[in-house]
């Protein structure tokens, strides 16, 4: 509630974007470059409200500068132009570390649970918490073209999770909308699936495969990064993404049509360890 009369406010009173954050963005934040202007309108505000609903967190002796906060927060509000949605209402806190970091994991083999450190990039806790590694934010945001993007895959995970659920489908509002859902990416998914465990090539990154949640994860990053390249080869999950982002990003593309076909070199994500 207290959020809601927090925005009412910011509405009646709206603030300009400030030009020193505006900096940030067209310096570190490519992909933004392309948006319409009404999108880039929209995009400064779902900013403004990010910074001011979100709690940024140093970690490893980290300093959470403005350029930090801005250059992440233009990242996770790209996946919310046109969409009418609050502001990732789930989120609380954003931990950033200065490079790659070390968390438990645990899994189960039958009967055995077994604990292991593996390094991270980046995670998304259903908790309210996203945790990235600012070298990785870096290299991602740079980068528009390898459809690698720690913030946009964390990011995902948290509308994936809005729904209750971080199940591989976020909310999607109509029974129409699940069944598409459910058959484009369930077939993608297990196409993908298959490649995999028979050891033939994707250009959906393989991480994918690992789950459900993953796979939107992935896509979602080679949707904005690669979008020509999925547009041609998964016309049907390019359609679905579009449909549910309601954005175009391989109509707004303006960079050489090789551009988004570079081959991503090998990195981690959440719960892939670090080579």
């Amino acid at each position: 509630m207290f959020r809601r009369f927090k925005r009412w406010l910011r509405e009646r009173n709206p603030k300009p974007f400030p030009p020193e954050w505006n900096a940030i963005v067209e310096r570190n934040v490519p992909l933004v470059a392309a948006l319409p202007e009404e999108d880039r309108a929209e995009l400064d505000k779902l900013v403004m409200t990010f910074l001011d609903e979100k709690h940024f967190e140093g970690a490893g002796g980290f300093e959470i500068t403005d350029e930090v906060k801005v250059t992440i927060a233009a990242q996770a509000c790209l996946l919310l132009i046109r969409r009418d949605t609050d502001v990732y209402p789930d989120l609380e806190t954003i931990l950033v570390y200065p490079s790659a970091y070390t968390a438990k994991s645990t899994r189960r083999e039958g009967y055995v649970v077994i604990e292991e450190r593996v390094d991270r990039l980046g995670e998304s806790w259903d908790r309210g918490v996203v945790v990235l590694a600012w070298d990785s934010v870096q290299s991602g945001t740079t980068n528009t073209s390898d459809g690698h993007n720690v913030v946009l895959h964390e990011f995902a995970h948290q509308l994936d999770a809005e729904d209750g659920d971080m199940d591989g489908a976020p909310a999607l509002h109509t029974r129409a909308r699940y069944a598409t859902w459910a058959a484009v990416l369930g077939a993608e998914y297990e196409d993908l699936v298959a490649k995999v465990h028979a050891g033939r090539g994707s250009d959906i990154d393989d991480y994918g495969a690992t789950s459900p949640p993953e796979f939107f994860a992935v896509v979602t990053e080679m949707f904005f990064e690669k979008p020509r390249q999925l547009r041609a080869r998964h016309p049907e999950l390019y359609a679905t993404f579009a449909d549910f982002y309601q954005q175009d990003p391989a109509a707004l593309l303006t960079r050489a049509p090789t551009a988004d076909r570079a081959d991503p070199p090998p990195s981690c994500r959440d719960g892939r360890p670090s080579t």
